[in-house]
């Protein structure tokens, strides 16, 4: 009976939470795995190297061009209006910059992807031609952690990678948000002024917590990519490979950055913001 009754009192402070809220109960347990896989450990030590950093870009791309297009498509939706910034919150044209300045103006021919991303972006599809309202899920956990991160990542991956200027840092700037904390702000009241039958809102969390899971499986690919890479294997049946140019993969150099405990740190908040999750949970 007891238990009963704070399953029960549970449920209605679910109930009464905001969306955003809500997201970011049911994604708790999820989040937590995403930190412990091998590739987010690896950031957390202070191991970020650049091709790890390349191999992210590449799969940002991928992912944010399935929803970048979704959510054009859908603009109008009343799920989606609300939440639709495109001049300031879209990052396919940035990624494309850091794309081009680091693989030359023929990136689309040599850019690879771990197959978990193909998924991933395979199901943002899916959700914008069957169930519109649940793209919120992945635009909310992507965008506002990209704005979280903000110039001060920015400034740490250019420091980490021995990067000059802004040359292959384009992902992290928001030329359209004068201020990040305001139109988090914004974003978040817009989204839960969204209205949803009890059995959308419930589709859209368990959405949140897929998103996750894609995530969590993105990053494991791209580590068994970087893996079987550095010991001079072709990862043929873990990646997808979106017509690399004479069979040229993305070359692993060996050298690891050193870093200061404080810049560990901060790394290890760079990969949670940054990685398919370049943002995923800290707003």
């Amino acid at each position: 009976m007891e238990t009963e009754k704070k399953s029960a009192a549970a449920a209605e402070e679910m109930t009464d939470r905001d969306l955003s809220e809500q997201i970011k109960m049911v994604t708790k347990d999820s989040h937590v795995r995403a930190e412990n896989t091998e590739l987010m450990l690896s950031y957390q030590r202070g191991k970020i190297t650049l091709p790890q950093y390349k191999l992210l870009l590449c799969s940002l791309y991928d992912i944010y061009h399935a929803l970048e297009e979704e959510l054009d498509r859908n603009s109008n939706h009343p799920g989606v209006a609300p939440i639709y910034f495109p001049a300031e919150l879209a990052r396919l044209e940035s990624i494309e910059r850091d794309l081009e300045y680091f693989y030359g103006q023929d990136w689309r021919e040599k850019i690879v992807v771990p197959a978990a991303t193909k998924r991933y972006s395979h199901r943002i599809r899916q959700i914008g031609k069957e169930n519109p309202e649940f793209l919120v899920a992945h635009a909310y956990t992507r965008y506002l952690g990209d704005l979280s991160g903000g110039q001060i990542l920015g400034r740490i991956t250019q420091k980490s990678l021995g990067l000059n200027g802004s040359d292959g840092l384009s992902f992290f700037s928001f030329p359209g948000v004068s201020s990040a904390n305001l139109f988090k702000q914004l974003y978040r009241s817009r989204m839960n002024s969204i209205e949803l039958t009890e059995e959308e809102r419930n589709g859209l969390l368990e959405e949140a917590t897929r998103s996750f899971e894609f995530n969590i499986q993105v990053f494991d690919d791209l580590q068994k990519m970087l893996n079987i890479t550095q010991t001079g294997s072709e990862p043929k049946s873990q990646t997808t490979q979106t017509s690399v140019a004479k069979g040229e993969m993305l070359q692993i150099p060996s050298t690891m950055i050193n870093t200061s405990p404080l810049f560990r740190m901060a790394l290890g908040l760079f990969v949670i913001l940054a990685t398919v999750s370049m943002g995923i949970y800290a707003f």
